[in-house]
Formats: structure tokens, C-alpha cells, sequence
């Protein structure tokens, strides 16, 4: 029959806050085990001759620290098959606190039958508590070094950073935290705190953090909590209650005076300003437009969870889930080779999705589901694209190219007219024939007319200074000397 596993927790460091029921426990089992020698009660250990047999050569024996715990708890289970007597399981801090092997043990001592039986002790957050002053009803998480990321971080409460056992360790850290907070932002080191003759407390600089001295087992982090204006815009959560100041009736009038309709056009021009930006390769306009795009998209979900209908996080929620839904080759059993492939299964997903909310069988065209204030370039090539995968398409370019010349043809002839109404529909036909020979070719239409349109206007500019270098206006020239410099300017 198995033998019970009885965990016992050493305290934060100092032998005198080792509790007397664990002091008890550990005098009278017959096999203990500890997870490490490197803790200050251990001397308290030897003092009495208590025997033990530590886990320390277990770190040698791995490259990673889940494989140490894997092979802790596993080790610990095989021993209670096999022993004759209880087995008393020693851990620094207390058994629930950062211990990863009592969590590991806790699901298989279940699933093997063993008895498990946890005692706690005080923990390390007990002494961070009392010796930086901080009171955890103001806020508080505790994070643990090896897995910290930037979205763990809540600048309004306070932080504390635990298993910082290295400079390396807090070089992962700083990296973190410099996602949130200033480069200058001062945090506070704490090692050995409550251990009488080994207590540091050290307060650095965010960037200085990895080159403090001393990380070891008994060394943590504190990022005390801040309403600092330079901490808190790097959230989403200050944006979110910046928008919502701004829309109250203590905000801004004419925030508060805005609907959906009334800068429904800001939303239009935000975009082309983020997409001149993106053509520019302005990465600090980018940064710009960029936000203000957003902002776009936070003002009006603002005005819609004032009606109670949705908030911005229900936005961020769906995103969330579609982008996961249609990602199978990701984040399901798919896979995908390359970009085709991708896209393939993006598509599959997208249409599966359509399905389950039953807007397929509710569309009443193929050509359904295109804005209809997209741009006109745009719309036409969605409009191809979407009748080309029923099969209404040609099968090569070479009868789109003769749409094209039919459609010239057709202009040509409604300019002899002179009806303008038929010129301009013509003119369309026209226009419309190129896009499909662009979407032949693999072009998009709107970026290769936003390429020409860019080189019209550098060439337009060349001619424009050489009239400047010649004293002269553009009454002063003529369309043979413009037209010398403009290809001047494409042979430049």
C-alpha cells in the first residue's frame, strides 16, 4: 500500500519563522526530502542531525526547469509505492506559493492513489509584505520571472516577481517591464528578505536592473503600483477610459455631441492618411495614423456601449475568436505548407463560419457581402473575383485583352457621339474590362494605379522645378519643352 506524501513548507528564509507544527513534523519523520540545500533552515536541519536527501542534483541533471519538477514529482510518487514508512517532502516558502512540484504532485499522487497531505508555512510574500510596506488590498499580482511577458503586467497594482535566480533571469525581466514602463522607472530588488544578516534591499533603475548584483534563490522583484501618466498610456485600458472621460457628460461637447454618421467620413480619412504613411515608409507617421485609426474604432464602439449594445473588449473578443476560428493550420489539427495553403483553409473556415450563422442560405447573390462604399477600383475587382470562383470567368488573358480593345473601341465611338451620358458609361465598361486584365495578371488595381499616380506626380515635380531653375512659369513654356523634361525625369 502506498505511503502517504506529506508536504511541509520551510518559511520565507529565517530559521525563526519556521512554524512549530512543521518543526514537529520534520523531527519525527523517517524519510524526508527536500527540494533544495540552498535555504537558510537547512542549517537548522543539520544543527539537530536530522537526516535528509536533497533534489539539488536533479538541476545538473536537466536543461530546463519543468524537466527538474517533472522528475521531482515522479521520483516522490515511486517512493511512496515503495516505502515502508511515510515520506515528509520539505519545500522553501509555503508549499502553494511558486511551487510547481506541489502542483505536479497534487494531480498524480490523485491519479496513483496516494494520500497527499499539505502543511503550509510562511511564505515568501509574508516577509515582502512587511519589509517593503506593501498592504495587497491596494492591488496585488505575483509573477513569475521564467514566464513573464508583457501582458502580465498591471501597472495599477503592485507587482511582485518572483524565482528571479540570476542576472539572466532579470535581464528577461527588464526586457518585460520596458514593454510598460519608462527605461528610468524605478523598481526594488529585495533578496534574502526577513533573514537576519542577509536582507538587501536595492532600489534601481528599470534599464540598471539586470546589472544589481546578488540574484539568487532567495531574490525577487517589486514594481510598486503607479497612476504615473507615463505608465498608464502605454495600456489599452487607459485608452478605453480616456474615450469614455471624453464621450461623458464631464467630457469634451463635442466628443460628446458625435454619432456614428457625423465622423463616419474621419474614419475614411484616417485610413488613406495610415495607408500614405505605410506608402511612405514613415515609420513615425505610422505611429501617428496608426492611432488615430484606432481611436476611430474606439469612439464608436464607445457610442454603442453607451447604449448598452457591445463595448470595445466584446470587439476585441470576436476578433479574437475569428482570427483563431480561421487559423486551424495554427491553432487547430491543420496544417499548411505554404501561403496558398493558408489561405486556403482561411477561406474553408471563413465560409464554415458564414454557415454556422446562417448568412450562406440568406444571401440571395453570389456577388453579396461587398461594401457597397468601397472605393470603385476596389469594388470592381471583388465583384470579379467573386463571380470568377462560380465560373464566370474567362479561362486566359487573351480574351480579356480583347474586351479591353472591344471596350475602346465602344468609346471611341460614343465620343463621335457627343452624348456624354454614353461616354460615360463606356468609359466604365472600360475601366472595368482593365481591372479584370489586372486581376489576370496578379495585380492589384488600386495599388498599381497608386504606384502611376505617384510617378505622375515625381515627374509632374521634375518638370515643375526645371521651370524654376529656368526663371519661368508655366505660361512661359509649352507642351513640347514640358513634355522634354518629362522624359527627362523617366530617365532619371
Amino acid at each position: 500500500m502506498a505511503q502517504t506524501i506529506t508536504v511541509v513548507g520551510l518559511g520565507s528564509g529565517d530559521p525563526d519563522q519556521l512554524t512549530l507544527g512543521v518543526w514537529r513534523r520534520l523531527q519525527a519523520a523517517e524519510a524526508i526530502y527536500v527540494r533544495t540545500e540552498q535555504h537558510p533552515v537547512m542549517s537548522l536541519l543539520r544543527e539537530h542531525q536530522l537526516a535528509y536527501t536533497s533534489f539539488d542534483t536533479v538541476y545538473e541533471q536537466h536543461d530546463t526547469f519543468p524537466e527538474v519538477y517533472d522528475t521531482i514529482a515522479d521520483t516522490l510518487v515511486r517512493k511512496a509505492q515503495d516505502a515502508s514508512a511515510p515520506i515528509l517532502y520539505a519545500v522553501p516558502g509555503h508549499p502553494m506559493v511558486a511551487e510547481r512540484t506541489v502542483q505536479l504532485l497534487r494531480d498524480r499522487c490523485q491519479t496513483a492513489g496516494i494520500p497527499l497531505e499539505i502543511i503550509g508555512g510562511e511564505s515568501f510574500l509574508d516577509q515582502a509584505f512587511i519589509r517593503l510596506g506593501i498592504d495587497p488590498i491596494e492591488g496585488f499580482a505575483l509573477l513569475d520571472a521564467a514566464e513573464l511577458k508583457a501582458a502580465h503586467v498591471q501597472p495599477r497594482v503592485h507587482t511582485i516577481i518572483g524565482q528571479v535566480y540570476d542576472a539572466y533571469t532579470a535581464s528577461d525581466v527588464k526586457l518585460a517591464l520596458m514593454e510598460r514602463y519608462p527605461d528610468d522607472y524605478e523598481v526594488v530588488v529585495g533578496h534574502a528578505l526577513g533573514v537576519t544578516g542577509e536582507e538587501q534591499i536595492v532600489k534601481v533603475l528599470l534599464y540598471e536592473l539586470d546589472r544589481t548584483p546578488g540574484f539568487g534563490n532567495l531574490s525577487l522583484i517589486w514594481v510598486p503600483r503607479t497612476e504615473e501618466d507615463a505608465v498608464l498610456n502605454r495600456t489599452f485600458d487607459r485608452l478605453h477610459e480616456i474615450v469614455a472621460i471624453l464621450r461623458s457628460p464631464e467630457g469634451c461637447p463635442w466628443d460628446r455631441e458625435q454619432t456614428h454618421q457625423s465622423i463616419r467620413k474621419n474614419f475614411i480619412e484616417e485610413m488613406y492618411e495610415a495607408l500614405e504613411a505605410l506608402d511612405n515608409d514613415d515609420p513615425d507617421h505610422m505611429r501617428e495614423e496608426f492611432g488615430d485609426v484606432i481611436l476611430q474604432v474606439m469612439l464608436h464602439s464607445q457610442m454603442e456601449e453607451e447604449t448598452g449594445a457591445f463595448s470595445v473588449y466584446d470587439v476585441i473578443e470576436t476578433l479574437n475568436e475569428k482570427l483563431i476560428f480561421r487559423h486551424p493550420h495554427v491553432f487547430g489539427d491543420r496544417s499548411a505548407g505554404d501561403a496558398t495553403e493558408a489561405l486556403g483553409n482561411w477561406e474553408q473556415m471563413k465560409a464554415e463560419e458564414k454557415k454556422r450563422k446562417g448568412e450562406a442560405d440568406a444571401r440571395k447573390s453570389q456577388l453579396d457581402g461587398i461594401p457597397k462604399d468601397l472605393p470603385a477600383l476596389m469594388k470592381a475587382y471583388q465583384l470579379q473575383k467573386k463571380a470568377a470562383k462560380v465560373g464566370f470567368d474567362w479561362d486566359e488573358l487573351g480574351p480579356v485583352l480583347s474586351k479591353i480593345e472591344e471596350e475602346l473601341k465602344e468609346l471611341r465611338e460614343a465620343i463621335d457621339s457627343k452624348d456624354s451620358e454614353e461616354q460615360a458609361g463606356e468609359l466604365g465598361d472600360l475601366l472595368f474590362a482593365v481591372v479584370n486584365a489586372s486581376r489576370f495578371i496578379h495585380a492589384d488595381p488600386e495599388e498599381a494605379l497608386s504606384r502611376t499616380n505617384a510617378k505622375f506626380k515625381s515627374r509632374f515635380s521634375y518638370i515643375e522645378d526645371q521651370l524654376r531653375i529656368n526663371g519661368k512659369t508655366f505660361d512661359q513654356t509649352d507642351l513640347i519643352e514640358m513634355d522634354r523634361w518629362w522624359e527627362e525625369a523617366k530617365r532619371q
